[in-house]
């Protein structure tokens, strides 16, 4: 993995671990040689993370619609910063950069955002790793809602299992590192369900 795209709150939320996870992960990410792609702005989790990559010599990338600019603060110390016209052109080149993506905590923008690339995964779109960094339990209740999307048979399990999930950076880098994409197609059928 060259370069792995994070999603992330554009503010800090509750709890400062979620602010020394992201640095740390942005840290991490240095010191493994992975390039950062992310949302381009300066504030929240966001922030924290870039700052973590470029204040250990990293690089990173970030991808903002030019609307924002005035809401998410571009960041000024990025190795690039690419401006696009729109949210989906935004996920489009995050997606066209990176090897694979994490999601850290965040509001409706960062669920969108994993999702989207989720569903593409289950479409055939892409075999990146998707995995989500659970800082704290904060992802709990998502993965228990995604399997009781298997239990009434809205998901098949092999496309659970395309979600990776860990509380630790390590540990999560190493299951994107030996991620295999599941080579079933999407759709459920009725009587093989």
């Amino acid at each position: 993995m060259k370069r792995i795209t994070v999603f992330c709150g554009s503010s800090f939320g509750t709890e400062e671990i979620y602010k020394e996870q992201a640095t740390l992960l942005g840290q991490t990410l240095a010191k493994q040689n992975i390039e950062l792609v992310y949302g381009g702005a300066n504030v929240g989790l966001m922030g924290a993370v870039a700052d973590g990559i470029l204040n250990e010599g990293g690089k990173a990338i970030g991808v903002l619609p030019n609307f924002l600019r005035s809401k998410e603060i571009a960041h000024l110390g990025l190795t690039e910063l690419i401006l696009v016209q729109s949210m989906h052109e935004r996920k489009t080149k995050m997606n066209d950069l990176c090897d694979g993506v994490i999601a850290l905590p965040g509001g409706f923008g960062t669920l969108e955002e994993l999702f989207e690339m989720l569903t593409w995964a289950q479409l055939g779109l892409h075999k990146k790793p998707i995995a989500i960094l659970n800082i704290n339990g904060f992802y709990d209740s998502l993965i228990e809602l995604t399997q009781t999307m298997v239990q009434k048979g809205l998901l098949k399990e092999v496309n659970q299992g395309m979600l990776l999930v860990s509380d630790n950076i390590d540990e999560l880098l190493d299951k994107m590192r030996n991620y295999v994409p599941p080579t079933v197609g999407k759709w459920i059928d009725k009587d093989k369900s």
